[in-house]
This record gives structure tokens, sequence and C-alpha cells, in this order.
């Protein structure tokens, strides 16, 4: 029978994960800032665009990477 892809515990420590977590989304949130003062021309409404949307994909993209931390496929075996 082949091995589960699937292991029962993480592969990193929930503070690496969450770190890792806060600083992409911190890098996000400047591109979408950016990204949306080229196109509204109004800093304020990017920079209210830049944090609520990424407030929101924060939470979703932790999980996700919680998530991941648990599947073996495509890794090494250690």
């Amino acid at each position: 029978m082949p091995p589960s892809a699937v292991t029962g515990s993480p592969r990193q420590p929930r503070s690496r994960a969450l770190v890792k977590t806060l600083g992409y989304r911190l890098l996000m949130i400047v591109v979408t800032v950016v990204v949306a003062w080229l196109v509204l021309g109004d800093l304020r409404d990017a920079a209210s665009i830049g944090i609520v949307a990424n407030a929101v994909k924060t939470g979703t993209y932790y999980a996700y990477e919680r998530f991941w931390d648990r599947i073996a496929w495509g890794l090494s075996e250690p």
C-alpha cells in the first residue's frame, strides 16, 4: 500500500507559518495599493482597497498554508 500523502502533523511551527503569512500579506498590501492608486488616481481609496482586501486574504492564506503543510505529496522523504 502506498504511503499517505497527508501527514498527521504539520511540518513547520505555527509561528513560522504566521510570520510567512504576515510578511507575504504586507508585500501584497503594497502591491495592491500601488496598482489601485495607478488605476484610481486616489491614494486614500487605494489604501482602503489594499487594507480591506488583504485583511480578508491574510486569514485565508494562513489557513491554506497550514492545510498544505500537512500534505507530504511532492516533498522528499526527510
